[in-house]
């Protein structure tokens, strides 16, 4: 079987929530195609590849189907929408290699160990900061000073009781008011998928907290979302609204504004990513 009948096959499928879908492909067939591709395409119509089923010179591939509707984007307006009892909180996406490997580069490119003073804005519970940890010595990562902010009270206690660290702190607070809590300048500022929020004034938003956040020599990683989670399956391509497929237009237009901002502040500037898009910025020296 080719790729363009597959391709057919799934788009011809009526497969329902839950329900999967089985093909039978000789193994040659399936070495000439590749694993990858069928992970790729699974995707596309909002399934998830399950183990295959060996048989002989021939190979079961099953397709699970996602339940779009079990899903946070769904939830509209709550600051409990990323809440303890929320889908979101029960995702973790530094257990996804695609979101990992692009962060640690990121904090890579940044010399996360020359860095003293660390701001995560929608930190929800910790994970970013759990990663640099882990990339860090003890002794480096104590000397180190970290805010986490976050407009969600149950995440910011699950990550006060988390952490025990005294150099970590963390705190329920809106970023539209971020001036209110008097926290100074610091040597980074991460924020991942937060600033495109809803009730969030990109441009404006971001403007204020790199002019009244940032120290003159600091660095800045942002994460643009293209992906959704959709039944704790992290599928690729960003939704705007009004679309039923992947638009990536907003998403360019924040990470042009970005990029063109910091460049004329001195900044290098890289883009990295897939599933994630990393905006990640150095001052040049």
């Amino acid at each position: 079987m080719k790729a363009r009948e597959l391709l057919e096959l799934f788009k011809n499928s009526k497969l329902k929530a839950k329900e999967v879908l089985e093909v039978k492909l000789l193994n040659e067939e399936i070495e000439s195609i590749g694993y990858k591709a069928f992970v790729d395409l699974a995707q596309l119509f909002f399934m998830k590849m399950l183990s295959p089923i060996y048989e002989d010179k021939k190979t079961i591939l099953r397709f699970y189907k996602l339940d779009r509707d079990s899903s946070f984007h769904k939830i509209q307006n709550s600051t409990e929408k990323y809440g303890t009892d929320s889908e979101f909180f029960s995702i973790d996406k530094t257990q996804q290699f695609s979101f990992l490997y692009h962060y640690q580069e990121a904090l890579k490119f940044i010399n996360i160990k020359d860095k003293k003073r660390v701001l995560n804005l929608g930190v929800n519970r910790g994970d970013e900061f759990k990663v640099i940890k882990e990339m860090l010595e003890v002794d480096e990562f104590k000397e180190k000073q970290f805010a986490g902010i976050d407009n969600c009270a149950s995440a910011i206690e699950y990550a006060k009781n988390d952490f025990d660290d005294k150099n970590v702190e963390f705190f329920n607070h809106d970023i539209n008011t971020l001036d209110e809590l008097d926290l100074g300048r610091f040597d980074l500022i991460i924020s991942i998928g937060t600033l495109q929020s809803s009730g969030i004034n990109f441009n404006s938003t971001f403007m204020s907290i790199y002019q009244n956040h940032l120290k003159k020599d600091g660095a800045i990683i942002l994460g643009f979302p293209n992906c959704r989670w959709i039944d704790g399956e992290m599928i690729y391509g960003a939704k705007a609204p009004n679309y039923a497929f992947n638009e990536m237009s907003l998403v360019l237009k924040d990470i042009h504004f970005c990029k063109k901002y910091l460049q004329q502040k001195k900044h290098r500037v890289v883009i990295t990513g897939k599933d994630y898009i990393f905006l990640t910025a150095r001052k040049i020296t």
